[in-house]
């Protein structure tokens, strides 16, 4: 099912490498947690910008596709991390950040060219 434009999607990285870089602070998060959420948001802007064919990315060498293999496996980790090595606030967080991550990586046409 495809429902967002590359455009959309890449507003979307922005807001979750966002969202990833004020969590800590926001939901007060201590130590492992702080540490992920930080490196996540890192990581994601990074792969965001070097990715081919998202129109705000001034990088050409992830292709496309590949961005969306990480985001299917990101989305996994961080259910699976939530779920097993987290509680309270902190767990909500990254089942939440799954859920939303996986959503995006379903609704995305990763191989449209032309969309």
């Amino acid at each position: 099912m495809t429902l967002l434009t590359k455009a959309q999607h890449n507003y979307i990285d922005i807001i979750i490498v966002g969202v990833f870089a004020l969590a800590p602070v926001g939901l007060g998060m201590e130590g492992g947690a702080a540490v992920l959420s930080y490196s996540l948001a890192v990581v994601h802007l990074v792969m965001t910008m070097l990715t081919a064919g998202l129109p705000l990315s001034p990088g050409r060498l992830i292709p496309l596709a590949l961005h969306g293999l990480v985001e299917a496996g990101l989305g996994i980790a961080l259910g699976l991390i939530g779920w097993l090595g987290l509680e309270g606030t902190e767990q909500a967080f990254f089942l939440v950040m799954a859920a939303l991550v996986l959503v995006v990586f379903a609704v995305t046409p990763y191989l449209d060219k032309s969309v």
